[in-house]
């Protein structure tokens, strides 16, 4: 009988394979991980694509590129959301003036200007 070859290449898909056993198991190796945290807005469109585009979702899962995707996407979205509540504070007159005379209506305000700048990301990046 022929001795199997530990390791063989299937020039139709271009994969190798590792003879583990009586069966060629495919030498699929991990994208180098990139360190950059995925953070919430990631994990919320990623939670979108669960619901509304798995296959785009499996997609970047079997490519690799889920997590550089993903944290992508949330640098961008932190950007512009710290860029939006920077933008309707001063609109709003919004200040430290403002925090030094009262802090509960500072509060309340910049509560009211985050909560807003948040929905306008997910209707912008997240859900789209």
């Amino acid at each position: 009988m022929n001795e199997l070859k530990a390791r063989i290449h299937d020039e139709t898909n271009g994969l190798d394979y590792i003879l583990v056993g009586d069966y060629y198991i495919p030498a699929i190796e991990l994208p180098v991980d990139d360190e950059r945290p995925i953070g919430k807005w990631g994990r919320m469109h990623r939670a979108y694509l669960e619901e509304t585009n798995p296959l785009l979702l499996n997609h970047l899962i079997l490519t690799g590129k889920l997590h550089i995707y993903l944290a992508n996407l949330n640098e961008q979205a932190q950007s512009r959301y710290r860029h939006l509540v920077r933008q309707m504070a001063e609109n709003e007159g919004i200040t430290e003036d403002l925090k030094r005379q009262s802090q509960w209506v500072w509060v309340k305000a910049m509560n009211s200007v985050a909560s807003r700048a948040e929905e306008i990301i997910k209707s912008e990046m997240i859900n789209v």
